[in-house]
């Protein structure tokens, strides 16, 4: 262990954005599992709404009704970095992150503090990692983006499908992801700002395409495909222009349990051709407004910052990503199905998932390595294993030839 990561700090996990919506649900599941000896703070820029949540985080757990609450505003640099050396890990909901998220992605790689958050812009994931992965591969901060529904389910998923399929032979998987829920203030608004900047986002992978190790003995693709029948799941495949193949990709560069050839494909999975394709209609039109500014204010004041849907919409939500898988073998392909799902995918489940990837980083025995990670690399079966405790499901739905 770095010396830095050995030093005793007064807080092992600190979150920061607790007053917004996705904060709050995260807050209170913290405050419902986190180990009683597990040393909490909520950090964010309003002391009494901060308080406010502290309030109401002891109805939960009395505790907590002394919890620390740290000053920080994504503006005041000085403070971002003391809230990083104050912490053994840092979880953060404040997004957009490309807009706000960078001075304490670099505060952490620098005070060798471990760092999630909920991102799915691949943006911002590709300049956190040109700017700051070789920094925080110094410290000893382990550096993890997508610890919510983007992109927890399907990074998990394909590593726990190749884990059930033999080793050291070609690999397919196509996951195809089903879901029931509505967006929040800070996600639409991510969205739109991802949707806005194509030719941005393009610079940055190709600058991190220049710096990234990729293996040379092995290939890894992602290729995006059209829309297409997959019989089995009678649906029909409509890629997702969302970071999880770019997740799934780089744990499987870094992995050699990936095999030699490994291909992943993600798509929606819709019942109908008529909605598949009012679907596609429907994200082109809003890329097409995220062009301009005055929509993308538009479309964002309709649901402001810190709102999302109600407890018990989220209730009625469910997920599901089933992946289909096929590894090439000299005896022929063997195939397999397997499913990871849960409830309400872009709050519940998600607070679910950034807390257990932050507690899993600050209490569990993981492999060795630092900087910029994905959940596969850095934590693997050991986050697998909590999810599964919390009442996530990983399972097989079907095996054969």
């Amino acid at each position: 262990m770095p010396e830095n990561r050995a030093t005793e700090r007064p807080h092992d996990l600190v979150l920061f954005g607790a007053t917004g919506f996705t904060g709050r649900l995260t807050a209170r599941y913290l405050a419902a599992n986190a180990p009683a000896d597990c040393r909490v703070a909520l950090a964010g820029r309003n002391r009494d709404k901060l308080a406010a949540v502290r309030a109401e985080l002891a109805g939960i757990r009395p505790a907590w009704a002394e919890l620390p609450l740290l000053d920080a505003d994504v503006t005041d640099t000085p403070a971002l970095h003391r809230l990083a050396a104050a912490t053994r890990v840092l979880l953060t909901t404040v997004g957009p992150y490309l807009r706000h998220g960078e001075e304490l992605v670099a505060a952490c790689a620098e005070a060798g503090t471990d760092y999630v958050d909920l991102t799915g812009e691949p943006e911002f994931i590709d300049r956190t990692y040109v700017r700051h992965h070789e920094t925080a591969r110094r410290s000893g901060a382990r550096l993890v983006h997508a610890c919510g529904f983007d992109s927890v389910p399907h990074d998990l998923g394909v590593q726990y499908t190749v884990g059930l399929l033999p080793e050291g032979v070609p690999l397919r998987i196509d996951g195809y992801v089903t879901a029931d829920a509505r967006f929040s203030g800070g996600t639409l608004a991510s969205a739109l700002d991802a949707f806005a900047r194509g030719p941005q986002m393009l610079q940055a992978a190709r600058e991190r395409r220049r710096v990234e190790p990729w293996p040379t003995d092995r290939r890894v693709s992602t290729p995006t495909g059209g829309i297409r029948r997959v019989p089995l799941l009678r649906s029909w495949a409509v890629p997702l222009p969302t970071v999880d193949p770019q997740v799934v990709a780089r744990s499987a560069a870094a992995l050699d349990r990936y095999g030699p050839d490994f291909r992943y494909r993600h798509a929606a999975a819709v019942r109908r051709l008529p909605v598949a394709l009012g679907g596609l209609a429907g994200t082109a039109g809003l890329v097409a407004l995220a062009q301009l500014p005055a929509a993308r204010r538009a479309l964002t004041s309709r649901l402001g910052s810190g709102e999302g849907p109600s407890e018990e919409r989220r209730a009625r939500s469910t997920f599901s990503v089933r992946f289909l898988a096929e590894a090439l073998t000299a005896h022929g392909p063997r195939r397999i199905a397997t499913e990871v799902s849960g409830g309400d995918p872009g709050y519940d489940e998600t607070a679910k998932m950034l807390a257990e990837s932050a507690l899993c980083l600050a209490h569990d025995e993981l492999p060795a390595l630092t900087g910029q990670l994905t959940t596969a690399t850095a934590m693997g079966p050991a986050l697998t294993d909590r999810l599964v405790r919390a009442g996530l499901r990983f399972h097989v739905t079907h095996e054969g030839r």
